[in-house]
């Protein structure tokens, strides 16, 4: 379905039926967002049951460490003692996960134009994770814990202007030092990777994303259509 009406938008467009492809775009929004609710559906579970089955392996560790400390038998306790505590990290890593997932809200989007607040090199974003995915030597290297809202807070990957900074193509960055422009951004933006990731940009001058990567990371289709009146 989700073909036909895509092919159906073009065809619209090519006619210059602008607002019949206006129509037919926002049915396929419709249609694109139901299919990624489903999909973060089965996604949110499938990390929930993640942290539930740490959690019951958890209780039966500590089940076997009592019964090994009853029976006296310490070694086995010593061994059952060093597993539970390394399971508590790796539960309570999981509820924390699943909960940063269940309750993501990104304040940006794939394709959007952004500025970062410290270096200030202009960017558009290519990937998105609910909270930083990266190890902890790369989150200690890059001072996450000195961030106000820490590693629990959206991260994403940018393509960066090569005019701007042409040794740093990809970037990985917290949500809080992003900026969205004020006003649309329509100014030139190069990077080789980006007819790679995107169509071409819309009438705000944001980038528009493949649909493989709008599946990749379970977002919508975002576009401000083009009016034929802007060019009067």
């Amino acid at each position: 379905m989700r073909l036909d009406l895509a092919t159906r938008v073009q065809y619209a467009l090519n006619l210059e039926e602008y607002d019949i492809a206006k129509q037919l775009r926002n049915k396929l929004n419709e249609v694109e967002a139901e299919v990624i609710k489903q999909q973060e559906t089965k996604r949110g579970l499938s990390i929930k049951s993640e942290a539930q089955d740490k959690g019951i392996s958890l209780l039966r560790l500590r089940a076997d460490l009592q019964n090994a400390i009853e029976n006296e038998n310490y070694s086995q306790a010593a061994e059952l003692r060093d597993q539970v505590s390394k399971l508590e990290a790796d539960s309570l890593a999981a509820s924390i996960k699943a909960q940063a997932f269940q309750n993501a809200q990104f304040e940006f989007r794939l394709g959007q134009k952004v500025r970062h607040k410290k270096f200030g090199y202009r960017a558009v974003v290519c990937g998105m994770d609910p909270v930083c995915c990266e190890t902890p030597s790369w989150m200690e290297n890059a001072n996450v814990d000195q961030l106000t809202r820490g590693p629990d807070q959206p991260y994403y990957q940018v393509l960066v202007d090569v005019h701007e900074d042409p040794n740093l193509l990809v970037a990985y960055v917290p949500e809080e030092n992003l900026l969205a422009p004020e006003e649309p951004d329509k100014a030139r933006f190069d990077h080789p990777y980006a007819s790679f990731l995107f169509y071409g940009v819309d009438s705000a001058g944001d980038y528009i994303p493949v649909k493989q990567l709008r599946e990749k990371y379970n977002r919508p289709r975002h576009e401000v259509p083009y009016d034929p009146n802007d060019d009067a």
